[in-house]
């Protein structure tokens, strides 16, 4: 009796004691890790909503930019931090659907050592190309590929990511064959890609549209069902033959696995009332992103499900990372 009374108030103090700590969460500021270099569609997905939840609730966000392997870098960072709800990562489909099947030695599993959140946003690609090139439409490009096997360079923001994938979708669907050109980050393929130095691209919608409408890039086609409002005149790949190619990428909040519940729910409630903002709403549609938010358990639902819908498309692909 006297050891089961102790183990009872060992429970009962460790409960209070974790919830008078969720209490005071959080106690400093909280690290977003961001596993991209700045300026791409996930460090823009993530800044704007950081800044909004900051607005509504006074907690501090400190934004930390680490990217590498496809992401897979600043995901095992937060995977490996303490579970104090204190270290927080910005996760994609790249780094928590597709890269367990695509590397051979993934550090983390997203299924076991993280905690998911909710999910912020998703958002269509886009295949573009330097204004510089002779490519004023899909077909040029897949005529010169056919004309050119292995020389027109395609880049993306590095291997197996959503943008790699989707470009060898379409190289199998057109029967052409790229170079592929996998960069560290969203900005140096932009950068590249607006010199004429790669002549074609693909990433998402809130990483080119700025480009796009400064008339640095020239869009070809999209990979989303329908065509996007702020760019009209831009077909769909379905509206161009390539009916089976429907790809956009997602973007959602976790923390290492672990973390208390009160504080995941904290977290969950604050960043889907910032999702639900007019303001930020209309910033993010602006930036080519579509608001979503989720439950923890929907978005860690979405996840299990994309890992093997992504693995047959690695699979199919022959990409494989050593």
């Amino acid at each position: 009796m006297l050891i089961a009374r102790r183990l009872l108030l060992a429970v009962i103090a460790g409960t209070l004691a974790s919830t008078a700590f969720a209490q005071a969460w959080p106690q400093k500021p909280i690290r977003l890790v961001v596993p991209f270099p700045p300026g791409g569609g996930t460090d823009t997905i993530a800044r704007e909503i950081s800044h909004q939840v900051a607005q509504a609730t006074g907690w501090v966000f400190v934004i930390d930019n680490k990217p590498g392997a496809g992401g897979s870098i600043g995901v095992d960072n937060v995977a490996k931090s303490a579970p104090d709800g204190h270290s927080l990562v910005v996760g994609q489909t790249s780094n928590l659907a597709i890269n367990p099947t695509l590397y051979a030695k993934l550090p983390y599993d997203p299924r076991k050592d993280l905690t998911p959140i909710t999910l912020l946003a998703s958002a269509p690609m886009l295949l573009v190309t330097g204004t510089g090139t002779p490519y004023k439409n899909m077909a040029d490009a897949i005529r010169d590929a056919k004309a050119r096997p292995g020389s027109v360079n395609f880049a993306s923001a590095g291997n197996g990511t959503v943008a790699h994938l989707a470009g060898e979708l379409v190289q199998k669907a057109a029967g052409v064959k790229f170079q592929h050109v996998p960069y560290r980050g969203a900005a140096a393929a932009s950068t590249d890609v607006i010199g004429n130095r790669v002549e074609l691209y693909m990433s998402s919608v809130p990483t080119l549209l700025g480009h796009i409408r400064s008339n640095n890039l020239r869009p070809l086609a999209i990979t989303s069902n329908d065509r996007l409002e702020d760019l009209p005149d831009v077909p769909t790949l379905a509206e161009l033959g390539y009916k089976d190619i429907n790809v956009d990428t997602w973007f959602g909040l976790l923390a290492p696995a672990g973390t208390p519940k009160d504080i995941v729910d904290k977290l969950n409630a604050e960043f889907n009332k910032a999702l639900q903002n007019p303001q930020l709403r209309k910033k993010l549609n602006n930036e080519g992103a579509v608001p979503v938010g989720s439950t923890p358990e929907e978005f860690a639902a979405l996840i299990r499900e994309e890992i093997p819908r992504w693995g047959q498309v690695v699979k199919e692909s022959g990409a494989r990372i050593d």
